[in-house]
């Protein structure tokens, strides 16, 4: 086997800083230190010294390839620098006694993090009285003399342990039990009084669980007294902490903890590792924590995949996290029969022959898999499902009708750029919407124009993932952006005030979590390529509730079922410790 390597002009200057004076004749360090710099950049927490030792490393720019050593030879090479240490040591690279290379801030939040949960794992969150919440659960979920109800399981560890986290798919009632878990803390001693924050990654998950809660609020099997204290409001995680303009770091933290006696994150797959450990740091002593998420879908962006390592951490025998963990499986959306909930159990079980058998069964009208058209047949190819998914919403009368209408058909792909990138399907929706007469995109504002915004901007209220259009006012005829706020009314802004964004009618399926559709029409590229993996396609095909066409060729379709992602951390194994 042999090594790719990118280096990306960060990595070369990273290790060319760590390794300056150091005997690298061989180029060895300096490649490993590289290596180590790619590895974060693509989401890893670590390098892991045995999977590289004795491999041979293409780099771009040399005839031949490099072999680095054998493992001992690796460590030893490393132990020379005077930049690596090791644990309880403060150095620019840490090496662990597993083999793991970090950069000391990674192996700082691992460290923190997992220190943080195992703390909270066993922080009493007081004594609640176990007839009484029996009872209590009864009324919420109904008896369960079989003990197979999962929603109630989880419930029950929610109110006994200051660290939980609820696991499961679309539809299979997360967001029904937290606000179940919500009421039941409301009526406990004193709950009335319990401080009760609702965070989510982006601003659009965040409008999604709070549209929810609002929803079930009033279905809810409690007094009105503890409806009236359920929590309205759900934030962002880093409006939550306190960004400080120009900072990396927060207003809150251990030093200036949350005023809250319980903090429940929604699409928890979302956090990164640094974000995550902020997060937890900032926690009082007493706090609970309650994270909810799929932990089948992918892993953040950025370094790390906490949630995952979480829920496989609590699956090993006597681990700190064993019984922290509650997965929901009753699938509430789909019915027993449904092709969208057959293909993602053949996916998440890496069953790539089984996903094309459904997907290429005739009598399951939700799921078809078609072949990825060529560079010059994908925009005959996308008209019928272009003109039928976004005709409604261009023809809508008003705003409130063309953003709900607009998320009935998404777009996905794999990647950013590119012809089947979200990128190049933007670029020929627009000109399918051109020639048919629907919109005229000759201004960078124009009418009917979706936006998704890229970042943050808490002056305007508009986050990461939130999702608008560019429409005339109905008043004045000038066009605006018009959002859905939280709580299910319309709001809009001058379109020269939008935060970075991209036109969103195709969408990668990184930025899809956190969103629902009816119909998904998901893009991969012709040939494989390593970001294809089964979590990826799970991803996307979730996010539809009726009907999903994937365009991809068989064998790349079956390569990316087959593929895992890995995220190379060891907070797994702190935590299993």
């Amino acid at each position: 086997m042999s090594i790719e390597f990118c280096q990306r002009s960060i990595d070369r200057q990273i290790a060319e800083y760590l390794c300056r004076g150091a005997r690298d004749e061989s180029g060895v360090l300096r490649t490993v230190v590289s290596l180590l710099s790619q590895a974060v950049g693509q989401g890893h927490v670590c390098l892991d010294l045995e999977e590289i030792a004795g491999e041979a490393v293409r780099i771009p720019g040399r005839e031949e390839s490099l072999r680095l050593p054998d493992l001992a030879g690796l460590r030893a090479a490393l132990l020379s620098l005077n930049t690596l240490g090791r644990p309880g040591e403060h150095r620019p690279l840490i090496l662990d006694d597993a083999g793991r290379l970090y950069l000391y801030r990674y192996f700082r939040y691992e460290e923190t993090l997992a220190g943080a949960l195992l703390a909270r794992v066993v922080t009493a969150t007081g004594s609640p009285d176990e007839a009484a919440l029996a009872e209590r659960l009864d009324h919420y979920f109904g008896p369960d003399d079989s003990g197979e109800d999962r929603q109630r399981q989880a419930a029950l560890t929610a109110i006994r342990r200051g660290f939980s986290v609820i696991s499961g798919g679309p539809g299979t009632g997360k967001t029904t039990t937290v606000v179940r878990i919500l009421g039941l803390l409301l009526e406990q001693s004193g709950g009335e009084r319990m401080r009760i924050a609702m965070a989510a990654p982006t601003g659009k998950a965040a409008a999604r669980l709070a549209s929810s809660i609002a929803t079930l609020r009033e279905s809810l099997p409690c007094s009105e007294e503890v409806k009236l204290h359920l929590p309205g409001q759900v934030t962002t995680i880093h409006r939550l902490l306190g960004t400080i303009p120009g900072s990396t770091g927060f207003r809150h933290n251990a030093r200036n903890p949350l005023p809250y006696d319980a903090v429940i994150v929604d699409e928890a797959s979302m956090v990164d590792l640094p974000l995550m450990t902020a997060l937890v740091t900032a926690l009082m002593p007493q706090a609970r924590l309650i994270l909810i998420g799929d932990r089948d879908q992918l892993a953040s962006v950025e370094a790390g995949a906490v949630l995952g390592d979480i829920c496989r951490a609590a699956e090993s025998p006597g681990s700190a996290v064993e019984g922290c963990v509650t997965v929901l499986e009753r699938n509430y959306r789909f019915g027993a029969g449904s092709g969208i909930a057959a293909l993602s159990r053949a996916i998440n079980s890496g069953d790539a022959g089984e996903a094309i058998r459904l997907l290429g069964d005739p009598a399951d009208g939700t799921i078809a898999l078609e072949a990825t058209p060529t560079r010059e047949t994908v925009r005959k190819r996308l008209a019928t499902p272009v003109l039928e998914g976004f005709r409604p919403y261009l023809e809508a009368e008003t705003p409130e009708e063309a953003l709900r209408l607009f998320e009935r058909f998404r777009i996905l792909t794999a990647l950013r750029e590119g012809p089947w990138g979200a990128a190049g399907m933007n670029h020929a929706v627009e000109t399918l919407l051109n020639e048919a007469g629907l919109l005229k995109a000759d201004t960078p504002f124009y009418r009917g124009r979706p936006v998704l915004v890229t970042e943050n901007d808490y002056i305007h209220k508009l986050f990461n993932g939130d999702t608008g259009i560019i429409l005339p006012d109905p008043e004045t005829g000038n066009l605006k952006a018009y959002f859905t706020a939280p709580d299910g009314t319309v709001r809009s802004i001058p379109p020269e005030f939008l935060p970075a964004h991209v036109t969103a009618f195709a969408m990668t399926v990184h930025k899809s979590q956190g969103s629902e559709f009816d119909r998904v029409l998901m893009v991969l590229p012709p040939e494989d390529t390593l970001l294809l993996t089964r979590e990826l396609i799970y991803t996307g095909i979730t996010r539809a509730r009726q009907a999903v066409t994937l365009w991809s060729d068989e064998a790349v379709f079956s390569a990316a079922v087959k593929r895992r992602t890995e995220r190379r951390s060891g907070l797994r194994e702190r935590l299993t410790l």
